[in-house]
């Protein structure tokens, strides 16, 4: 039987999983070895997650463990900066915050080079984890990279675990990194493992094709991630959009044509968007109209997120969102 929640002034989002540095190079289009300088920007998909949310006027919070050095604590300043409920935080005195240096390709696309020999993030226990606010949760929001190894993936799943039983919704982005995985396979295969637990679902484009082996335009493909109980698929296919599936109707919302700078944390606006309107009202899984408004919406704060570098300083607060979706009717 599902535990009531206590009453709060707003719907609560908990994140799980990764915060990190990203160091960007300063100058488009070059190779690590060849950037001149980089920029330092915090990132990770879950926290980029709390952090969309926070920015739109949502409540969130983040569960996650940091190095305790000056970029751990560096970090977790962001997260309150940015509003978001850090009760969830630990600090690991043995161990360094996870480091991440990105390439800017010249479209705006990336290629990862990461430093976690073991990082922070994962060496997270279940003993260490808030369970307490998790239950305070309407959503629980998670991503792949807190699986690929223990103790985080126990500890995950433990969240997961507790989340459930409190009736509480499951929000799952992969957000496949392969360089952290040992191989493609154990990648694909971690990833699905926990597949069918989440009530909501958001891959991109690339991802359908990885996890399916196909065309991620071939609409089988996509229909081959469906199960069951799910309630929501969404694929994002970049500055096109996205194309949505459930129970009982699909479609496909248009993008934003936008100067893409760096498309570092778009996925994660769109999804921390989302996640803010299904939060406010779930009866938008069943309907089309509602659930195209708000698709619109997040592709609009993915698509403004591209037109800076890094991914939380890039994230849209609603009136931008607001004046994008306009000037493109105009």
């Amino acid at each position: 039987m599902p535990i009531s929640k206590p009453t709060i002034s707003k719907p609560l989002i908990v994140s799980f999983g990764e915060m990190l540095i990203d160091f960007v190079p300063d100058v488009s289009g070059v190779s690590l070895a060849k950037a001149p300088g980089f920029i330092k920007a915090p990132g990770g998909a879950p926290a980029n997650v709390a952090c969309a949310i926070t920015k739109l006027g949502g409540a969130s919070a983040f569960i996650g463990k940091f190095g305790d050095d000056e970029f751990g604590r560096m970090l977790v300043d962001i997260l309150k900066q940015n509003g978001v409920n850090s009760d969830g935080v630990c600090f690991d005195p043995n161990a360094r915050t996870a480091l991440a240096f990105v390439t800017l390709k010249t479209n705006g696309e990336r290629e990862f080079m990461f430093y976690r020999n073991p990082s922070a993030d994962m060496l997270l226990k279940e003993s260490e984890l808030n369970i307490a606010l998790i239950k305070q949760a309407n959503i629980l929001h998670y991503g792949s990279i807190s699986l690929i190894t223990e103790p985080c993936r126990s500890a995950h799943m433990t969240a997961m675990k507790a989340a459930k039983e409190a009736g509480i919704l499951l929000s799952y982005d992969p957000n496949v990194r392969l360089p952290l995985w040992p191989s493609s396979e154990a990648a694909r295969e971690g990833i699905k493992s926990i597949w069918k637990e989440a009530d909501f679902i958001k891959v991109s484009d690339d991802e359908v094709a990885f996890l399916t082996h196909g065309d991620a335009n071939d609409e089988n493909n996509v229909l081959s991630l469906w199960y069951d109980g799910l309630k929501l698929l969404v694929v994002t296919d970049g500055e096109k959009g996205c194309r949505y599936f459930t129970k009982n109707f699909k479609g496909r919302v248009n993008g934003f044509a936008v100067k893409t700078v760096d498309t570092t944390g778009a996925g994660d606006a769109f999804v921390g968007s989302l996640l803010l309107a299904i939060s406010k009202n779930e009866a938008i899984f069943g309907d089309q109209k509602k659930l195209e408004e708000a698709l619109t919406f997040a592709n609009a704060c993915g698509a403004i997120c591209t037109t800076k570098k890094g991914a939380i300083p890039a994230l849209p607060n609603t009136v931008a969102a607001l004046e994008l979706i306009a000037s493109s009717k105009a």
